[in-house]
């Protein structure tokens, strides 16, 4: 009898370690101990699961546009001294300034 692979190779070359069958064994002694779990059969794992919550901000009701702009150094270095956010103050003065047109 062939003895079954500690490892598996992914195409991308990397190497997933296998679990032993006495690994495996205690797996699955501590799902049929705890009352909150179960191992799932394979009708379970063929139903189709519910979207994937995302993560990060919500998206904008008027997102902004991403633009590439040329602007002096000491505008940048200006604004960058600032601290996080620069971009954002930028466009504060840019609107500020269209309102006041």
């Amino acid at each position: 009898m062939k003895n079954a692979p500690t490892s598996i190779t992914s195409k991308s070359g990397r190497v997933f370690l296998l679990n032993s069958d006495e690994e495996d064994a205690r797996i699955r002694e501590g799902i049929a101990a705890d009352p909150d779990t179960h191992e799932l059969t394979d009708e379970e794992l063929s139903q189709p699961q519910p979207a994937a919550r995302t993560s990060g901000r919500p998206k904008a009701d008027t997102p902004k546009q991403p633009i590439s702009i040329r602007l002096a150094p000491e505008v940048v270095e200006y604004f960058k001294a600032g601290g996080p956010g620069w971009q954002t103050r930028i466009d504060a003065v840019l609107r500020e300034y269209v309102a006041s047109r």
